[in-house]
């Protein structure tokens, strides 16, 4: 028996908001219904954006535990730090947890609906 992971699903009480945020930061294309969002992404599985009238966003790391998270490796990490904001995230640790010469550390974030993220040197 195999499996493959075919989709994540992010809970959002905003559904554009997070989906939207989502789709400026890694682009692909979206197709929405009444109560999903789904990101389609070149090399990702399907990114799902569930609405969830009740969601409260965790509060990690003072709070809440986190629900999920994702892992983004990028090869060059302040510019993908401006885009991050730019796109309406924002962090949840200082940048400085990065030293892009050395290709280690990890920068954190949160998305518009609270769900924690990194970015990591590729």
């Amino acid at each position: 028996m195999t499996f493959s992971l075919t989709s994540l699903i992010v809970n959002a009480a905003d559904l554009e908001s997070e989906s939207s945020f989502w789709h400026r930061l890694l682009g692909g294309s979206i197709t929405r219904t009444a109560t999903h969002h789904f990101l389609q992404i070149d090399g990702f599985p399907v990114i799902v954006i569930q609405h969830a009238p009740g969601h409260v966003p965790p509060q990690w790391p003072n709070g809440a535990s986190q629900q999920m998270h994702f892992d983004l490796a990028t090869d060059d990490v302040g510019p993908a730090d401006k885009r991050v904001l730019d796109a309406g995230g924002r962090r949840l640790r200082p940048t400085d947890d990065v030293v892009a010469s050395a290709q280690q550390g990890f920068r954190v974030y949160a998305s518009p609906a609270g769900h924690p993220f990194c970015l990591r040197s590729a």
